[in-house]
């Protein structure tokens, strides 16, 4: 069900425009803007769903190099206590111009679970766990891994990650949150939070004794609809205020309230983190789909920002959520009142 043709179909005074057209509102996929960005021009009013160079914060090595250098910042500007407030991310290194740090710290605490991601892949691919140096022995060959690389983005450039072992358990299997901010401008930053979102199931229960089942330790939707076990009509989602029920339920609502803090906290300093990196044009804005991982002490952890979060619905909560969303951000966007205002000026 594609709740973004549904929600742009029925929005009262919109027009669908079909191959060359002149169009007011785009929303592009990556590629198209990666070819076709610098060649457009575009009127005041006219609006695009990315920012130009969204993968400073949606690419995985990115992410974490920002986040890197924008604690450091906060250290020395702030202070440690300051700069602690960006420790939410697990330890990450980029593979494979990092490796002989990596192999420094993996020589540190043997025996522990790592987890490696291509860093522009999505819905699981790619992704496998390890605790042994031989398993990434084809990631070893050093390469470089210079600003310039950005736009033609490497072949399998990797990110080693510190695998989180002891995850919040649900009826005994692994969940991740996925939360959706909106962007409009890094300069001035304005984000909007989505008070809806879910939480992805994984359809086989927790052990880190099968580090290779996929079907226990990633909760992509693509990964678990391929799953045995996968009922389409039941899916493997909880609606966010499910979540919180739960977990007031279990935990109480000061301890929910305290975690949802810390996930607020995560979507500002990662936006703080690439603010003066990102080129903030006016014509752009973006809606990024956080996934968060929640362990045993309630601490949210930063797995990954995704650019184009599936909009794709999954059931029929799934599909109301989906086109909610889409038409609040929408309201946001408020093309309406930008044309209004092209209308009036027109007219004077």
């Amino acid at each position: 069900m594609n709740t973004l043709m549904d929600v742009l179909r029925r929005r009262p005074g919109w027009v669908e425009v079909k191959d060359e057209g002149e169009w007011d509102f785009y929303w592009c996929d990556v590629s198209w803007l990666r070819e076709n960005f610098d060649h457009t021009y575009m009127d005041e009013h006219v609006r695009i769903s990315h920012f130009r160079n969204h993968y400073e914060l949606t690419r995985k090595n990115y992410m974490v190099k920002n986040l890197k250098r924008f604690r450091k910042q906060l250290e020395r500007e702030a202070g440690k206590l300051e700069a602690a407030k960006c420790d939410f991310f697990p330890k990450t290194f980029e593979m494979p111009c990092e490796y002989h740090l990596f192999v420094e710290e993996f020589r540190k605490n043997p025996g522990i679970t790592w987890i490696m991601k291509p860093v522009a892949r999505s819905q699981g691919k790619g992704i496998f766990l390890f605790r042994k140096l031989k398993d990434i022995m084809d990631w070893r060959k050093d390469s470089r891994c210079s600003d310039d690389q950005k736009e033609e983005i490497p072949v399998e450039n990797y990110v080693a990650q510190r695998y989180i072992e002891n995850p919040y358990l649900i009826g005994g299997r692994k969940f991740d949150l996925r939360v959706y901010v909106l962007v409009m401008s890094y300069i001035p930053l304005r984000a909007w939070l989505y008070r809806d979102g879910f939480a992805r199931f994984s359809n086989t229960r927790f052990t880190l004794s099968s580090i290779d089942d996929q079907y226990v330790h990633l909760t992509n939707v693509a990964v678990q609809k391929t799953s045995p076990d996968y009922h389409p009509k039941k899916g493997c989602k909880w609606m966010l205020q499910r979540f919180r029920q739960y977990l007031a339920s279990k935990h109480g609502p000061e301890a929910v309230e305290s975690l949802f803090s810390d996930m607020d906290n995560i979507f500002i300093k990662s936006l703080q983190s690439v603010q003066k990196v990102i080129i903030s044009d006016k014509h752009c804005f973006e809606l990024y789909g956080y996934d968060i991982l929640i362990d045993q002490d309630l601490k949210p952890w930063l797995l990954e920002v995704n650019a184009s979060p599936s909009l794709t619905a999954s059931s029929q909560e799934d599909y109301e959520l989906k086109t909610c969303l889409l038409e609040d951000t929408l309201h946001i966007v408020d093309m309406e009142a930008s044309n209004s205002l092209r209308a009036d000026s027109y007219c004077s």
